[in-house]
């Protein structure tokens, strides 16, 4: 019987992929690395063990004996402040899981890393796997080069000692469970009134749930060596918001701006809201990312893995309807009539 473990369980993507590999019944032996509490402490189909993906010792402890290894373990930050644990997350946790899968000769990794480590760009261009990393466009974001470097440093694992190890590289996740609203943050923001203005970017967003199925297609069939995109639709943000919005019911913001002029605003409010005993959460670089285009090309994962993608405005519905419950409780905004 195989062991499959999974690092970064308890995030949005992970807590998918649990579930998922659990409705598989293939008899697989299902385990997770969690620094705190599982969801699934008392669940006799998961075994959890406590530890911390930087400590090499701990990782060794999960991995000995696991047969297939889903490597998503992360932080995602845009706080400058977090660099330094951004690189040890992301760069020393997949160095401590690629020694110990060579190790203890675990069959196939599968390393989760980010779209925006190769498709993202000033001008819209759709980008694909040949892209070519983008350290030009994304070098004062220390979230998108520990990923980067990440990427590389599993790569070299593949090339040098013939581990068997795949990339794959998400988009925006939307959709329901986002709990620490880690991915779905902007549309939070929206839902929040903090949008004041139209971003003059683009993005492509992927239901997070289509990419827990991906990881497990990129398991059975993704080739060791190789990166695929994981996305669904191209759209600007205007696009978005306004797509958000009629479906939230709430009116758009009708101007656009460059971003210079956004970033002052944003600098100007996050002085003014605590005035009124409010944040307002729109940060420096989630406004410069919005001035580019993170536009990629799936087609890879579609041909070779079968990978697919629901509706993206299903996708919407239900991350909308998911933020507004869990915004309701918090007394930020009304559920929908």
């Amino acid at each position: 019987m195989k062991t499959v473990l999974v690092t970064g369980a308890t995030g949005f993507l992970g807590k998918h992929l649990v579930e998922q590999l659990k409705s598989e019944g293939d008899s697989a032996r299902l385990r997770v690395l969690c620094r705190g509490l599982a969801p699934w402490e008392h669940d006799p189909a998961v075994e959890v063990i406590h530890g911390d993906i930087t400590i090499g010792e701990h990782v060794d402890k999960a991995v000995e004996g696991a047969t297939e290894i889903y490597h998503l373990a992360g932080l995602v930050s845009r706080r400058p402040q977090d660099q330094e644990l951004l690189y040890l997350t992301h760069i020393e946790g997949t160095r401590n899981v690629c020694k110990a899968a060579l190790k203890h000769g675990a069959q196939k990794v599968v390393l989760v890393s980010s779209s925006g480590t190769v498709a993202v760009s000033t001008d819209p261009t759709v980008h694909n796997e040949k892209s070519g990393y983008k350290q030009d466009v994304v070098g004062e974001w220390p979230y998108y080069l520990s990923k980067i470097f990440a990427e590389k440093l599993a790569f070299d694992s593949h090339a040098r000692t013939g581990l068997n190890v795949v990339t794959v590289n998400p988009s925006l996740l939307l959709g329901p469970g986002d709990e620490r609203n880690s991915s779905t943050r902007d549309v939070t923001a929206f839902l929040k009134g903090q949008i004041l203005a139209i971003p003059q970017g683009g993005l492509n967003y992927v239901d997070v749930r289509d990419v827990a199925r991906g990881l497990i297609l990129a398991m059975r069939s993704g080739r060791p060596g190789e990166r695929y995109l994981l996305g669904s639709v191209n759209w600007t943000f205007r696009e978005l918001i306004e797509k958000v919005a009629k479906i939230s019911e709430k009116k758009p913001p009708k101007i656009q701006v460059p971003m210079e002029v956004s970033l002052w605003g944003a600098r100007a409010l996050r002085r003014v809201y605590p005035l009124f005993g409010k944040s307002f959460d729109m940060d420096d670089a989630s406004v410069k990312m919005s001035a580019c285009f993170w536009y990629c090309d799936s087609s890879k994962a579609r041909d070779e893995l079968g990978f697919k993608t629901r509706d993206p405005e299903e996708t919407l519905r239900d991350t909308v309807r998911d933020l507004r419950a869990r915004l309701a409780k918090t007394g930020h905004a009304a559920p929908p009539a």
